[in-house]
């Protein structure tokens, strides 16, 4: 058979600018999740909390007899408070395997292996939890607040409290950045996603559990900087001015935030490698 010589051929295909690796993992895993009807349900039952505030919402402008349900800044606050556990099993679902996976098949070699940096790869991995997490917490209680406007037919209330938007998108920001980086960060310790889920809840609990135990023994609640929940309601109560007093101020809440932000990207950094070196 006759081998016949075609010379060069100039490239046809599409250019990809570079560094935009990450937003091609982000959309995979996005959709890799959206294909599956038990993580669907999950989402849609994560936004159940917002059908019952929306028909709150409306009974309250609609009927001068249901006023007294009329929402306030702290309905958003409360409603985020009820996200969490949404959240909790939206993060175990959507991110255990998200790097366990990936080291279970060997396949962080082959991501290196292309013009794709570390930080990209994590970038995209973060995407992925992170856009789940906000569409079950900021997009939810920014669309509660868009209905309230529509239902009282005038943007009066949004006026009295301007700060809102921002609150929102500020507390949602903060857990959804901590919580995906600490996800990210158990996920790359092993090749168990089952291990990574376990590992996850028990982090959770296990510091609630403590932060109640030594709470109940020195009678302070200083010790709220173990427990990721109380921390992130401690921070909560500061950002939209509840007259709560919170269990951490505002820079103890912070601090403890930035440690657990630090120790997870401390932990990428060390465990996202192409090759693993055994000593």
């Amino acid at each position: 058979m006759p081998i016949h010589d075609q010379g060069y051929r100039r490239y046809a295909g599409r250019r990809v600018p570079p560094g935009r690796g990450w937003w091609v993992i982000a959309r995979a895993g996005v959709f890799e999740r959206l294909r599956e009807r038990r993580f669907l349900a999950l989402l849609l039952l994560a936004w159940s909390p917002f059908m019952v505030r929306a028909l709150q919402i409306y009974a309250s402008t609609s009927f001068a007899q249901l006023s007294f349900l009329a929402p306030g800044p702290e309905t958003f606050r409360e409603f985020l408070d009820q996200q969490s556990v949404f959240l909790f099993f939206i993060t175990v679902y959507a991110g255990s395997g998200l790097i366990a996976g990936d080291r279970h098949a060997n396949a962080l070699q082959l991501y290196f292996s292309r013009p794709l940096t570390r930080i990209q790869y994590i970038a995209g991995k973060f995407a992925v939890l992170a856009i789940f997490l906000l569409a079950g917490s900021w997009l939810p209680a920014i669309t509660l607040l868009g209905l309230q406007t529509i239902f009282a037919g005038s943007p009066g209330f949004l006026a009295d409290n301007p700060w809102l938007i921002p609150a929102i998108t500020v507390f949602c920001a903060v857990e959804v950045t901590a919580t995906s980086l600490l996800m990210l960060a158990l996920s790359s310790l092993s090749k168990s996603r089952r291990f990574v889920a376990v590992t996850y809840a028990g982090a959770m609990f296990f510091g609630a559990a403590l932060y109640r135990v030594l709470r109940g023994i020195t009678g302070g609640s200083a010790w709220a900087w173990v427990s990721p929940e109380d921390i992130f309601d401690a921070l909560s109560i500061v950002i939209f001015r509840s007259p709560e007093y919170p269990a951490l101020p505002a820079a103890g809440g912070i601090v403890a935030l930035g440690v657990i932000v630090a120790a997870s990207i401390f932990v990428l950094d060390r465990r996202v490698r192409a090759v693993d070196v055994v000593t």
